[in-house]
């Protein structure tokens, strides 16, 4: 009876950490505000792409305010802030808000408590801090007043992804209470068994599966996001750039287990190595 209880609760664990670890990894990483800029601030490192995004910023400045007398000289500012925006002292700061206002709105509720703002229709990158920056650097050229927008969207994806982030706020906490559950099995199923070696071997072995299934959940999971096409060139680039790190980020924890899987395996089967000589030995 030990061994069958010992030998569920050690399935049980390997299943419920085959849904808890991913799923904390998505609450870290890409629910939380905070996980999300951590993860997409490199991509301020990505040239190409922040120029085209620059570019995106700066085409969405109104200058109807200025005086038409004026435009001649407005217009090849505005070209030339599109092309230095970048090298903006203030830039990665405008760039790390962005990714908090983006953030804000694609995973807001459709009735939020921050002061009332309402959420995305779709996953939507919001620019403003960069149009302000934009707008500020041409208005010191220039002495011509910009007032910038509070926002300024371009959007990264669907309607249906945007249901995809309400779920994923919904249930990706729930990892937590999935990993205590699988805490408490593999305790049980170590206090259960006759011959500890044997089950933590089993959650060795248990643990390396699980690595290879996730690395190919990741892959899989990475080439449906890159093969869906937002018709915008620049939200393409943030996807494909966003998509990468978070498969990078998320290779660290599959390493992870793998290595706690082959730790586990190896002390299992040492640990038998010894108990095996014992009763030998006894004879």
């Amino acid at each position: 009876m030990r061994r069958f209880v010992s030998a569920a609760a050690t399935v049980l664990s390997v299943l419920l950490a085959a849904v808890a670890v991913p799923a904390i990894w998505v609450d870290r990483t890409i629910v939380q505000e905070q996980g999300f800029v951590e993860l997409a601030a490199p991509l301020a490192g990505n040239t190409e792409f922040q120029q085209q995004l620059a570019v995106a910023a700066v085409g969405t400045m109104d200058t109807s305010a200025v005086p038409g007398f004026f435009s001649d000289l407005v217009q090849p500012v505005l070209e030339d802030a599109a092309s230095t925006l970048t090298a903006v002292p203030g830039y990665p700061a405008a760039w790390e808000e962005t990714l908090r206002k983006s953030h804000r709105l694609s995973f807001a509720a459709p009735a939020t408590g921050d002061g009332g703002a309402a959420s995305a229709s779709s996953l939507t990158l919001d620019v403003a801090p960069l149009v302000a920056l934009g707008s500020g650097e041409i208005s010191r050229m220039t002495g011509l007043p910009l007032d910038p927008p509070d926002e300024t969207l371009i959007n990264v994806g669907q309607p249906e992804h945007k249901e995809w982030t309400e779920r994923l706020t919904t249930y990706a906490p729930v990892g937590y209470l999935l990993a205590g559950g699988s805490a408490i099995a593999l305790l049980l199923a170590l206090v259960a068994a006759q011959r500890r070696w044997t089950m933590l071997a089993g959650a060795g072995v248990g643990a390396l599966l699980l690595a290879a299934a996730w690395a190919l959940g990741a892959r899989l999971a990475s080439a449906a996001a890159v093969s869906a096409d937002s018709g915008n060139e620049v939200a393409n680039m943030f996807r494909d750039e966003f998509v990468a790190a978070a498969s990078a980020d998320f290779q660290g924890w599959n390493v992870a287990a793998a290595v706690t899987g082959g730790v586990l395996l190896l002390l299992g089967l040492v640990a038998g190595s010894f108990a095996q000589k014992r009763v030998r030995a006894s004879r």
